[in-house]
Formats: C-alpha cells, sequence, structure tokens
C-alpha cells in the first residue's frame, strides 16, 4: 500500500470534495481518499500494483482540477 499526498487546485466547495473522492475512490486499487479543501490536498491509500498514480492525478484531472 502506498500513500500521496496530491497538491490540486481548482476546489473550492464541497461538491469538489464529493466529486475528487467520489471518482478516485471508485478506482480499482484505492483504499482511501480524503480531501483537504482548505489545503488544496488530496491524500490517497492505493495499491500500486493495481492502479498508478498517473491513473490518480488522470482521474482527478478528468473532474476538472489541476493537479500540482
Amino acid at each position: 500500500m502506498q500513500n500521496v499526498t496530491l497538491n490540486v487546485q481548482g476546489m473550492s466547495c464541497g461538491h469538489c470534495v464529493n466529486a475528487v473522492e467520489k471518482s478516485v475512490g471508485a478506482l480499482t486499487g484505492v483504499d482511501q481518499v480524503k480531501v483537504n479543501l482548505a489545503e488544496g490536498l488530496v491524500d490517497v491509500a492505493f495499491d500500486e500494483a493495481k492502479v498508478s498514480l498517473d491513473q490518480i492525478k488522470e482521474t482527478i484531472d478528468d473532474q476538472g482540477y489541476d493537479v500540482k
């Protein structure tokens, strides 16, 4: 299990939090997603054998947010 914290720009409300948590959480291999809206951070625990960090970043990007 790998843990990563991503800096995500563009999130501004509860809808943003739900969109990111739901979409990333739906990926096979993702164990936990936690968004800190105030800091613009997304913590993800995932199995790197089942999902890549690039797939996680792409999923967040597909929701309209910018991963730094």
